[in-house]
């Protein structure tokens, strides 16, 4: 089914069910919308624990979540969830739905809201009846491959007949997270220019190792900018941050590990003179911000998740030894295959930015 001609949504509803740094690119289709029907309302269904990768943003009049502690209540408080979800998208009225996600559950919701333009992708594990009668209009996937994320997602626009090149990621945070940011570099005894360092990420196989990054905070050290590292609050998360610390002889960086929220820890990056991390979320936050980022990769798929952005340089350990295929990682190794990427490698790089 073609949309129709002239078609002016008011009402849209843009799914997405990933993780932190896939709803964050998810933000330049946001965008495309907004600017293409600047009257419409745009929601967005999330997992709960991304909501603070969108809250803030101005173009999105509200968000609906699915928790998935849901299913510890028990199946029948689970099910009351579901069904009061659909009931509120239902009543929502929508014109557009976009289902960027490759779920059932999404596309039930898709089908449930009842919008007469309901576009979702053409997935080759997806060619059942249902998921056609959920998405009328589909968009091909042939070429996922060579696409980002971000144009991945952009993509679901076509059908609209949408200019979406330069389309940008963007990234929000409110005035009271600034606040409490400068608050917390104040406890610190910053008075001058940072750099956040950003060394963990969910997945230990995406990490460098603790001892160069320990080195790098000694071959960065300057009287002109403090280095700030900062980590998700998760205790292994902090133990590796501990341990970096504690392993360099550069005793003036500070941690702010585990003591912000996202927008919180966005409205740090943004005020920054340079991120550099691997492949996280905050790396994502930082190219959206559009601070100077410098990424450290390892085995995984660098045309979908290089940092969405033109201030960016990304330091792949391919360039420096073997990586094993992304699609044969176990996720849950505690091999670091980033270890092969060279110490000055990326003190060099970040020099390039700091000019110090």
């Amino acid at each position: 089914m073609s949309v129709p001609a002239h078609f002016t949504p008011q009402r849209i509803l843009v799914i997405k069910l990933r993780h932190h740094g896939d709803m964050l690119l998810t933000t330049p289709a946001i965008n495309a919308l907004h600017q293409r029907y600047p009257q419409a309302k745009i929601d967005v269904l999330l997992y709960k624990e991304t909501r603070p990768m969108l809250e803030a943003h101005p173009a999105i009049n509200r968000l609906f979540i699915i928790d998935r502690q849901w299913k510890k209540e028990g199946a029948w408080q689970h099910i009351r969830h579901e069904w009061h979800l659909l009931k509120q998208i239902r009543r929502q009225k929508y014109d557009l739905v976009i289902n960027l996600a490759d779920q059932w559950r999404s596309a039930l919701l898709t089908l449930f809201s009842a919008a007469n333009v309901r576009i979702g992708f053409d997935y080759d594990k997806r060619q059942s009846f249902f998921w056609r009668m959920a998405h009328p209009t589909r968009v091909a996937t042939t070429h996922f491959d060579r696409l980002h994320t971000a144009e991945q997602n952009l993509l679901a626009l076509s059908p609209l007949g949408m200019a979406t090149t330069g389309a940008q990621a963007s990234m929000h945070y409110h005035d009271e997270d600034w606040q409490h940011v400068q608050s917390a570099l104040q406890s610190k005894g910053v008075s001058k220019p940072w750099v956040v360092i950003q060394p963990t990420s969910r997945w230990v196989f995406k990490c460098w190792t603790d001892e160069k990054f320990a080195a790098l905070l000694e071959a960065l050290a300057s009287p002109n900018y403090q280095l700030v590292l900062t980590s998700a609050p998760d205790k292994y998360e902090l133990q590796m941050i501990a341990n970096i610390m504690a392993l360099s002889k550069n005793k003036q960086a500070i941690s702010l590990a585990g003591e912000l929220s996202l927008p919180q820890l966005a409205a740090l990056i943004d005020h920054s003179r340079l991120f550099i991390g691997v492949d996280s979320a905050p790396m994502h936050m930082a190219a959206a911000l559009d601070t100077p980022c410098i990424a450290l990769f390892g085995p995984t798929k660098l045309t979908q998740w290089r940092p969405w952005g033109k201030n960016n340089r990304v330091i792949w350990a391919g360039d420096f030894g073997e990586l094993p295929d992304p699609d044969s990682i176990n996720t849950h190794t505690e091999t670091r295959y980033l270890s092969s990427i060279p110490l000055e490698e990326v003190a060099n790089a970040a020099r390039s930015y700091l000019n110090d």
